[in-house]
């Protein structure tokens, strides 16, 4: 088909418009960020914390919050799980979408004053900042249930071994 008897069909504005769908969709493409999950080592997470102020913070070593960070998400920071009541635990510490922090899906408290997604990137200052909230508004640590299975009552000096940390 010669070019004048193609652009007199007017297909002409269609492929452009083809072309600027494509152009939108590879751009959103580039836009869209892949959350990749970030797992610490015990020894990172016990610096991080010992610098964020947690160990003995209510009277909780920093066994403790090893020990607990390590029995709710194995130590990654993307860790999520839904729940029965349409509520998620996000992050390190599994922090609950329905009190603690604001998430789309529900009418929560958000006590934190944080979005979820907040919860669940490599800075774990809001982590940190909402897990010292939830030990100082309820009855400490008990609020974990991985901490109240396997961590309350024991020997937790091993948690931070070889750490370098005092």
């Amino acid at each position: 088909m010669p070019v004048a008897e193609y652009l007199s069909l007017n297909v002409l504005p269609s492929t452009r418009l083809g072309m600027k769908a494509a152009g939108t969709l590879a751009l959103m493409g580039c836009l869209i960020t892949v959350v990749e999950p970030k797992i610490y080592t015990r020894c990172k997470l016990a610096k991080i914390f010992s610098r964020a102020g947690l160990d003995n913070y209510r009277g909780f070593s920093l066994g403790n919050w090893i020990c607990m960070a390590y029995y709710e998400s194995h130590y990654n920071t993307t860790a999520q799980t839904d729940l029965e009541d349409g509520s998620t635990d996000y992050g390190i510490f599994k922090i609950n979408s329905y009190t603690w922090c604001r998430h789309a899906k529900l009418q929560e408290k958000n006590h934190c004053r944080v979005a979820c997604t907040d919860l669940i990137t490599d800075d774990l200052t809001d982590a940190i900042i909402c897990a010292k909230k939830i030990v100082k508004e309820t009855d400490g640590m008990n609020y974990w249930q991985g901490w109240k299975k396997h961590c309350e009552g024991k020997d937790l000096s091993g948690w931070k071994k070889g750490c370098e940390v005092s």
